[in-house]
């Protein structure tokens, strides 16, 4: 039997990793989100099917070794202003030229 003493620190300790629990599933959602955003892109732009466009993502991403989320990122701050890493914007088209039938259009005209 334990002593009742124990309790409030085995429940608080509880409290403490049920929080944290929440913190991350709150990113992955998150991670989530931006990833499924950046593959529309990819469906638009490159003229993909969703698996197709998660392939590019990955491929990327492994080339490139920069997190997937990251790269998803990457995507969409390009969809907003054109601007995009060069290390990126080549292992992009790279992927698109062995799934999909264009590479990616040029940053919009101002």
């Amino acid at each position: 039997m334990t002593p009742a003493s124990s309790e409030p620190s085995d429940e608080t300790g509880r409290i403490f990793e049920l929080q944290e629990e929440v913190e991350q599933l709150k990113e992955a959602v998150a991670s989530h989100a931006v990833v499924d955003q950046a593959i529309g892109m990819m469906v638009a732009l490159g003229r993909v099917t969703p698996d197709e466009g998660w392939e590019v993502l990955k491929e990327v991403s492994q080339r490139t070794n920069i997190k997937l989320r990251n790269v998803a990122d990457f995507i969409l701050i390009w969809g907003r202003d054109g601007r995009m890493p060069p290390e990126i914007r080549v292992e992009l088209e790279a992927a698109l030229d062995r799934h999909g039938p264009t590479q990616i259009p040029e940053a919009p005209s101002e």
